[in-house]
This record gives structure tokens, C-alpha cells and sequence, in this order.
């Protein structure tokens, strides 16, 4: 920390800062201008007090953190990619993985079609909503564990991976027995208690941005998982709500770069929430994977008109076979598989 004293401070006031920075738990570095002095603080915050309490001091002018506020997260604390494995998948690496399937879970039928299609076409990860948080209490609401045991089956016929929503500290033994990948989902981006329940399971973690959520505020939730040692962590970009209204929400691509020059975890593109329709889901999945995305999360149905949730932005098998074959010149230019 670094903290800037107001011109012609006493040597009074400047010992007393110094003590303070001492009493604290920190090592205070002085350097002495013409007109200011400044502290140095060198130190560990998460042993010690933060030293921006000092800022309500009347000699004191600023407080400047020199550090990130989200420590293991960062390409501070591991300057190398992180990679994410489950099931022999790994997120991350060479390849760009793709996670795709229904955006709820809604019989046996459906869930198999779109489980073997999507395997068939070169999806390495099932999804499916088990749980569904609704803004109308009268939505549906998911299948709940039957819906999770449906997602088991289909992972034993087509040796997918599941990941599924994570809703509720009461559900997370249940969710974890059948998951793979425990989804955090934009309403719940900073329910901190539930971020520690997944990442205690162990299972890795796809943290999406909250609705209104800045990317600091998005780094400082994911290292709950971490901070909970857990390092499987994916960050996942979604769109965010702005004043737009012809889109659901803003899919913010901006965040790929930016995360991945702050973060070393993978960061995943879920290109059907991020716009809301099917019809631009082809484009911002060939924008993602241009810019470097390690994963995309594609909502996928047999018949998106009979869709119990969200069917505007799923796509149908064909769409979603011939959109695999669009992204094979962007992988390749983005140097992917």
C-alpha cells in the first residue's frame, strides 16, 4: 500500500502514521519529498488489517493499493494458463471445448436426442438445467433430481460431461453426485456462501458474470473458490443488462482479453444467454472463439418452439451441426482445435 501524507505534515503526524502501519502487522518504508512524505506498507492483507482505514486519518491526503484485491486469481499469484479437467475434458488447453445441450432438462426423450446429436456433432460436455431459476415464481422451475438423474444417464450413454446449475446451499450433495461441472449462475454470482459450498465439493466451478456485475467485483467472487482450495475455476461471460433492448442482454466479448490478462483461469462464452436469440448465436460463437475463448456453453433443443424454458435462443440439432462446422476456419485461425 502506499500512503501519501498531506504537504508540511508534523514529524508528530508522520510518526504516528508509522506507528500505525506497524501496529497493523505491515513494515513501513519512508521516502521523504520537498513538500509530502510517503509510506510505503509492505505486507500480507490477508494476515493483517487493511491499512485503508488510514484514509479517515486528517493527515493522511490517499491510500493506493499497489496490489490486486483479488489475489489468487490473478496472473500474480500463477503467471501460467490454468487448465480445468474433468472426465478426461480439459478446459484450457489446445482444444476449445464445447458444452452444449438444453437449457432445461424436460423428459428422457429430449434430453437423449440432444445428448447423443450434440456428442455426435462434437460437443465434449452435456448441458442441461435441473434447477432453473425463474423470474416468475408460475415458470417452470426444473425437474429437479429426477432432472439430474436423467443428465447421469445421458452421460453413461454418450460419456459426456455434465455441468448443471447450482442453485441452493441445500442442494449441493445432490448436485454434486450427478455433476461434473457445478454451474454458478448470474443471479447467484456473489452469493458468497453458496460460491464456498461448491467450490468444498471439489467439482469445478464455471462462475457466470452477474447481471449488473464489473469485472473486479467478478474476479473478487471467484476467489471464493479459490480462496476455498479449490483451483478449478472458469469464468463465464453472459452478457449483462444495459440499456439495450434489442438483444435479452449485451454479450460483452471485451471480457476475454481482459480476463485473461488479469486471470490465469479459462474463461467460457455462453453465446445464447448473451444475446437471447438463436440468430445471432453462430456470430458470437465465431467472435469468442476468435478472441481467444477456451470454452463456449450452447443451448441446444430438438424442437426450440416447444421449449418449456428460453426457446428463442435455442438452437435445433441441424443448427447446431452446421454451427460446428462454421467455427472449424475460426478455431483454426485462433490457433485451436
Amino acid at each position: 500500500m502506499i500512503i501519501v501524507l498531506k504537504p508540511n505534515s508534523s514529524r508528530r503526524d508522520i510518526a504516528a502514521v508509522s506507528a500505525e502501519i506497524k501496529r497493523l502487522g505491515y513494515s513501513p518504508h519512508i521516502m521523504r519529498g520537498v513538500a509530502r512524505t510517503v509510506f510505503g506498507a509492505v505486507g500480507d492483507e490477508r494476515q493483517h488489517a487493511s491499512l485503508e482505514s488510514l484514509s479517515a486519518w486528517p493527515q493522511v491526503e490517499s491510500v493506493t493499493r499497489i496490489q490486486k484485491r483479488y489475489k489468487l486469481v490473478s496472473r500474480e499469484a500463477h503467471p501460467q494458463n490454468s487448465t480445468v479437467t474433468t472426465r478426461g475434458v480439459v478446459i484450457g488447453g489446445p482444444k476449445c471445448v464445447i458444452m452444449a445441450g438444453p437449457c432445461s432438462v424436460e423428459s428422457e426423450r429430449q434430453l437423449m436426442i440432444t445428448a447423443e446429436a450434440v456428442a455426435r456433432a462434437g460437443a465434449t460436455v452435456l448441458r442441461g438445467g435441473a434447477y432453473k431459476p425463474r423470474t416468475s415464481p408460475y415458470e417452470f422451475q426444473g425437474l429437479g433430481l429426477k432432472g439430474l438423474k436423467l443428465l447421469a444417464k445421458a452421460r453413461k450413454a454418450t460419456g459426456l460431461a455434465v455441468i448443471t446449475e447450482l442453485l441452493s446451499e441445500d442442494h449441493v450433495e445432490q448436485v454434486a453426485e450427478y455433476a461434473d461441472i457445478l454451474q454458478i449462475g448470474a443471479r447467484n454470482a456473489q452469493n458468497f456462501q453458496l460460491l464456498i459450498a461448491a467450490a468444498k465439493t471439489g467439482l469445478p466451478v464455471l462462475l457466470k458474470r452477474g447481471l449488473s456485475m464489473k469485472i473486479e467485483e467478478w474476479l473478487l467472487a471467484g476467489e471464493y473458490v479459490l480462496a476455498n482450495d479449490n483451483p478449478n475455476l472458469m469464468f463465464c461471460e453472459r452478457g449483462i443488462r444495459t440499456f439495450e433492448t434489442y438483444t435479452r442482454n449485451t454479450l460483452d466479448l471485451s471480457t476475454i482479453p481482459i480476463i485473461k490478462r488479469e486471470s490465469h483461469c479459462p474463461v467460457v462464452i455462453d453465446p445464447s444467454q448473451g444475446g437471447g436469440r438463436a440468430d445471432l448465436v453462430a456470430a458470437f460463437c465465431k467472435g469468442s472463439v476468435a478472441m481467444g475463448a477456451d470454452a463456449l456453453l450452447i443451448e441446444v433443443h430438438p424442437n426450440p418452439a416447444e421449449a418449456w424454458s428460453d426457446g428463442a435462443q435455442q438452437l435445433s440439432l441441424e443448427g447446431f451441426a452446421a454451427l460446428m462446422k462454421d467455427l472449424k476456419p475460426f478455431l483454426a485461425a485462433a490457433g485451436r482445435e
